[in-house]
């Protein structure tokens, strides 16, 4: 009897909220009153913020009656609250060291209030990463063996320091200048044993909260965007986190095109020829903030109660891997430049046109944010954690000599004592908020909103679990 409700509410209205489901299904006589404790023998397949989630059959998936009220301990989606959390992480190769530093940071906040089981995916609807920031997002997302992130964010800046050098390896500059004029400078063998390794076959639609990897498909000539909330219209984007990551991180000259296809459910298959999602959005912050204005606009469940451009209700924080502003390229010098010069600066060792192409588009996102945020008088709903007076040696993507990861990380935590800076709107100049707090005091303010946020959403859920019962 069960079964075939749930059969003709999904087929009735394939995009409603699985926990709606859940609450309806607790005021049926077959569970109420006959059982103290259900438990599902079968894995349960929920349809999740928009999209199917199959469950594994552990302690997260108890339905649990107690007192005519039913529990599913998984995280609440944004109907129940009266946020939209977002995380963004930007690009930025071996800095994603500096964003870990961060990230740690604010895990250590939240595990402060809720213990140490506490990690960074139960408490964002959406994280959003490019480049290197998709790495970071998909160990912070992607299901280990229990049901929990595969990676803590304390294990993000080891893995960077024990990886790097692998996918980077070292080399003289004399062979960089010449084998970048024939292919990429590194051939992304280690990159994908790596991440093979770290993700296995998990795919997007198993990542513990939604996600959104920007990409760009050079043979589509058009971004890819993989969202978790987009796969659940367009099965051919469930594809292996694996290939995210690695079709995110291919920076032109650096790393090559990553090449794969994709067979749904259905039988169709799909082909991707992805590069660096940074030449679309190296801050990805615009496009996760667009998906969930999407999702309210076609009325999903989960964002019933947020308007489309709601963004008073939106609590953002992004989180940046450094920028290389001291590294200036004068028009003059400029006007002599060919495809050599424009392509690769031996002196400093980057690739000028990419430095621009990802800086640019970095700043653009950040004066558009605080211009929508300000608009709703909502600027304190509202981080971004990034340093732009890195010097040009430490602002390489790939310099992965032990001595510039240390460095790298000392930045990061330099970065959580320096002040809380905004753009100011008139210059696009970075300026100190007046309260004169730091970015680890900010952090933590932030960590107690979030916190309260899903307690508040568990309070509310339970609530109308009780009167549903009653």
């Amino acid at each position: 009897m069960v079964q075939w409700l749930m059969t003709r509410l999904v087929g009735r209205n394939h995009r409603s909220n699985a926990f709606h489901y859940v609450s309806r299904l607790a005021t049926i006589n077959v569970l109420s009153g006959r059982a103290n404790q259900v438990y599902l023998n079968t894995k349960i397949r929920l349809f999740s913020n928009a999209r199917f989630t199959e469950l594994p059959q552990n302690e997260e998936t108890k339905v649990v009656m107690k007192n005519e009220s039913t529990f599913i301990k998984k995280k609440l989606p944004p109907t129940h609250g009266k946020l939209v959390t977002i995380l963004s992480i930007d690009g930025g190769g071996v800095r994603g060291i500096i964003a870990g530093v961060i990230l740690n940071n604010l895990e250590e906040h939240l595990q402060a209030i809720d213990g140490p089981q506490a990690r960074i995916a139960d408490y964002f609807d959406v994280i959003a990463g490019t480049s290197t920031g998709g790495l970071i997002t998909a160990m912070l997302t992607a299901p280990n063996k229990d049901g929990r992130p595969v990676k803590a964010a304390k294990e993000i800046v080891p893995f960077y320091k024990n990886e790097s050098a692998n996918i980077f390896p070292p080399s003289n500059w004399v062979f960089s200048f010449f084998k970048g004029f024939w292919g990429p400078k590194y051939d992304g063998k280690d990159l994908r044993s790596i991440l093979g390794e770290l993700l296995k076959e998990t795919r997007l639609h198993d990542t513990l909260t939604n996600v959104v990897m920007p990409t760009f498909d050079i043979m589509k000539f058009t971004p890819t965007i993989f969202s978790s909330y987009q796969e659940s219209v367009d099965p051919s984007l469930n594809v292996k986190l694996s290939d995210i990551c690695i079709g995110t991180s291919a920076a032109p000259t650096y790393l090559p095109p990553h090449y794969f296809s994709n067979e749904d459910s259905q039988g169709n298959i799909s082909y991707f020829n992805l590069i660096d999602g940074g030449v679309t959005a190296n801050d990805p912050t615009l496009v996760a903030m667009t998906a969930v204005s999407r999702e309210a606009v076609m009325k999903n469940p989960d964002m019933e109660g947020f308007e489309p451009l709601g963004y008073d209700k939106y609590l953002v924080i992004s989180v940046g891997t450094g920028s290389p502003k001291t590294l200036h390229y004068s028009a003059l010098k400029a006007s002599n430049w060919g495809l050599r010069n424009w392509m690769l600066n031996i002196k400093h060792n980057s690739n000028p046109l990419l430095d621009i192409i990802f800086e640019s588009s970095r700043d653009m996102v950040q004066y558009h944010t605080s211009v929508m945020f300000k608009a709703v008088k909502s600027e304190d709903n509202y981080l971004k954690i990034d340093v732009d007076t890195m010097e040009k040696d430490d602002a390489s993507i790939d310099n992965a000599a032990k001595e510039n990861l240390d460095k790298l990380e000392e930045i990061g935590k330099e970065l959580l004592k320096a002040n809380v800076v905004r753009m100011n709107l008139d210059t696009s100049k970075y300026e100190p908020i007046p309260e004169k707090v730091s970015n680890c005091q900010e952090l933590e303010r932030f960590a107690k909103i979030l916190s309260g946020e899903m307690e508040l959403r568990k309070q509310r859920y339970k609530a109308m679990i009780d009167d549903s019962s009653n």
